[in-house]
């Protein structure tokens, strides 16, 4: 597991030598955002949790963009043990070719590219990380938003951790409030609340409970259901199609109501 550590530090010193010469070392700069991102994502580990506040200045800070060598080696003498904990997700192929030098350029557009890597990264896991925050225990919630409520979430996605122009990049015109609720779901209380005058009707049947219950769990687990043609596949199906389960669609409708209630409770109002 030595060698997970060693290419770490390896990738480090080259992160050092572009700094030394005044380069920007974008992709070797995504790769580490990557690799911490990785160990943040295990970090119920105490040896990881006792580097919780590098890992946080690293992810969604501009801790990286303007630190120097004493930190970059902060950063490698801090983390490179915990390299070997990342679950390996990929087939690596070892070959004895040579490295071969065909170009020392940057291209501006790679760096772009990765740039907005990182601010996907950072953005995300800042919402995962701060479920606490007012505005996203209410997307959580199902609680309705303000304008203000969506006014906290452009200072943040749009101040603290990049530009608006980075968002958009990355997530086009997407309401603010969608993309946090995508990312943190809806609270298994608040969504079996939202469907309780179904969930509770003892005039429905079991397959229209089933329904419904699925419908739950998959809003729990996605946050919203924009795209209703989900309906028309397994699980929702499993018990027979919308027409054959809801003989009487005045009852789906009311259930289509309520879904669009807790999407529009995303948004401000």
């Amino acid at each position: 597991m030595r060698f997970y550590s060693i290419l770490f530090d390896e990738k480090m010193s080259g992160i050092e030598l572009a700094y030394l010469i005044g380069k920007k070392y974008g992709k070797a700069r995504s790769d580490l955002f990557k690799k911490v991102n990785a160990i943040a994502s295990i970090a119920n580990i105490p040896e990881i949790m006792a580097q919780a506040d590098l890992i946080n200045k690293i992810l969604h800070t501009d801790y990286v963009e303007n630190t120097g060598i004493n930190e970059f080696e902060i950063i490698r003498e801090n983390l490179r043990d915990f390299i070997k904990y990342i679950p390996i997700t990929r087939i690596r192929y070892d070959t004895n070719f040579d490295d071969e030098i065909l170009s020392m350029e940057w291209n501006d557009a790679d760096l772009e590219s990765d740039d907005l890597k990182i601010y996907k990264a950072k953005a995300e896991f800042y919402v995962r990380q701060h479920q606490d925050n007012a505005v996203i225990a209410k997307l959580k919630s199902n609680i309705p938003l303000t304008s203000a409520d969506v006014k906290v979430l452009e200072d943040i996605l749009w101040g603290e951790i990049g530009t608006k122009q980075d968002y958009e990049s990355e997530y086009g015109e997407k309401p603010l409030g969608e993309f946090v609720r995508e990312i943190v779901g809806l609270d298994m209380t608040a969504a079996k609340e939202a469907f309780a005058e179904y969930l509770n009707d003892t005039n429905l049947d079991s397959r229209q409970i089933y329904f419904v219950n699925q419908i739950v769990e998959y809003i729990v687990h996605n946050g919203l259901m924009k795209d209703l043609s989900v309906l028309q596949e397994s699980p929702f199906t499993d018990q027979g199609s919308i027409v054959e389960i809801f003989t009487d669609l005045s009852v789906w409708k009311g259930i289509r109501r309520t879904i669009d209630r807790v999407n529009a409770n995303a948004l401000a109002a």
